[in-house]
């Protein structure tokens, strides 16, 4: 399935555990895809281990890219944020710029996806990696998203709150601006209604830490999110 598509998906962390049994469930939960990435502990080695394991079911699975290191061929698609609240320029275009200079001539581009990524959570580990000092405001959010579609034409925006549920009213402000790029959200939902009221929200909702907390949890919200038109 087109990730234009994707209405769900899982993000699993290659470097936390999950046993053959729970990756299979989450395969073949009915998700519209699943994401192999991570802030940290993220390495060639255990990015390509977790990918085997997935290959083994039908469900496309996603790379976000977070070290040029952990780069390698067989994914479906290739996510790559740029931080476009990031307060150091190699989380904004730094690292991509390197990427693309070791391997800008081998790259498939239709399987390529940049992402505008907003971090929220000022708390979260992943802000604390690439810079991000400040938690925007509705505004802000507002004027981030016409940046991604209009200045930058990205097609995905992702407002990332990373470990606390966002706030429905910034999600909805920022869906109001969004005509053609899609509006990904993730963060904090522990529960199928967290996941069903996002849903009424966001193009695409990605479910992550819960995973390896309340894994029933976790698949209770597939059929939650596809339950809601949007």
């Amino acid at each position: 399935m087109d990730y234009k598509n994707w209405r769900h998906a899982f993000k699993v962390d290659p470097a936390k555990q999950l046993k053959d049994e729970e990756l299979e469930q989450l395969a073949e939960s009915g998700t519209d895809g699943i994401i192999i990435g991570g802030t940290d502990g993220v390495t060639l080695e255990n990015v390509l281990y977790l990918l085997a394991r997935i290959r083994r079911f039908s469900v496309p699975v996603a790379l976000e890219v977070s070290t040029v290191e952990s780069v390698t061929m067989g994914f479906d698609y290739y996510f790559i944020p740029t931080v476009l609240n990031s307060t150091e320029t190699k989380w904004v275009n730094g690292i991509h710029h390197a990427a693309l200079k070791e391997y800008g001539h081998m790259m498939d581009w239709d399987e390529v996806v940049a992402e505008g990524y907003v971090i929220v959570n000022t708390d979260c580990k992943a802000a604390k990696l690439t810079g991000v000092n400040e938690a925007p405001d509705e505004e802000d959010v507002i004027a981030y998203a016409r940046m991604a579609e209009h200045l930058f034409k990205l097609p995905v925006f992702y407002l990332e709150y990373s470990g606390m549920l966002g706030d429905p009213a910034i999600v909805k402000a920022a869906a109001r601006v969004l005509e053609k790029t899609r509006l990904v959200y993730g963060g904090g939902i522990r529960s199928a209604e967290d996941a069903k009221m996002m849903a009424g929200l966001a193009d695409t909702v990605i479910v992550g830490n819960i995973i390896y907390e309340d894994l029933k949890a976790a698949l209770s919200t597939v059929e939650a999110v596809k339950s809601v038109s949007h």
